[in-house]
């Protein structure tokens, strides 16, 4: 039993690291008196975390304003120490040591970006799956697998390419990423695709689109659209999304459409090597 305010600020912050937002009834899982065992500083205090009634213990907004505040500092942080990076294996020996993203905690592996640090063309998923965790490397998994065939239909090595996820650690039950989630890992992919300079982006998925191209729209209003993102000063990448592998697993019915989209990348790198680029 949890009798201490101690004991319920630890679960209810290991909820908040873990992307817990809300419970699934009225009363919670957590054993308290009857008597109201918050005290005046707490409720009234900078630091307010609950609110009583009863025998019920709520997370009150202020949480989620602290968590915020919290997460933007993580955020300026990873901008900070990314910009240090030099080279790739910098950037990975960084990323181990970062601690601002609690995804780390509840991941077995980090998994960074993989393939020809030179690489004309980066892909770019969502974050690692159970397989990717494991083997700490990217697309390793089925939906690994189907990635081999899209590049042996399109006559290009795996080796050749860079690929590479928004998150470097898998969300717990490969749930959803949180909005912070992504905000903190961000700088990270920001810095890989500084130090490769690609040519062609390649996009898998809505996540990796919205995070990249800062765009809400959705991978179905999006996909057969060229973009451009720029790399730096003097470069810009062509940007191409698809469907994640993983939603052409569930929807088949779609591998028609991404073959499309596979097919108008091919028709433009070869354009971009007979143009001498």
């Amino acid at each position: 039993m949890m009798e201490t305010m101690a004991d319920i600020e630890g679960l209810l912050d290991w909820y908040i690291m873990a992307g817990v937002q809300e419970t699934c009834g009225d009363t919670p899982g957590i054993s308290v008196s009857a008597e109201p065992i918050i005290t005046n500083s707490i409720q009234t205090g900078p630091q307010k975390l609950f609110q009583s009634s009863a025998n019920t213990v709520k997370a009150m907004p202020m949480a989620a304003n602290i968590s915020a505040a919290g997460n933007t500092a993580a955020v300026k942080n990873a901008k900070d120490i990314c910009g240090k990076a030099t080279s790739l294996q910098e950037l990975k020996e960084i990323m181990l040591q970062f601690e601002g993203c609690g995804l780390k905690n509840t991941a077995a592996s980090t998994v960074f970006g993989d393939g020809n640090p030179h690489a004309r063309l980066m892909l770019i998923g969502e974050a690692p799956g159970a397989d990717e965790d494991r083997q700490g490397k990217p697309f390793v998994g089925r939906c690994g697998k189907l990635l081999d065939k899209m590049f042996a239909a399109m006559q290009i090595k795996r080796e050749d390419c860079y690929i590479t996820n928004v998150l470097p650690w898998r969300p717990p039950g490969n749930r959803t990423p949180t909005d912070d989630e992504k905000a903190v890992c961000l700088p990270f992919l920001i810095r890989q695709i500084e130090l490769i300079a690609p040519d062609f982006i390649l996009l898998l998925g809505g996540i990796a689109l919205n995070s990249v191209m800062n765009t809400p729209d959705s991978i179905s209003r999006t996909r057969g659209k060229w973009m451009t993102y720029p790399v730096s000063a003097e470069k810009s990448a062509q940007v191409l999304a698809t469907y994640h592998p993983s939603y052409l697993l569930r929807s088949p019915a779609q591998k028609a459409n991404s073959w499309a989209d596979l097919l108008r990348l091919k028709a433009k790198m070869r354009e971009n090597t007979n143009d001498g680029n």
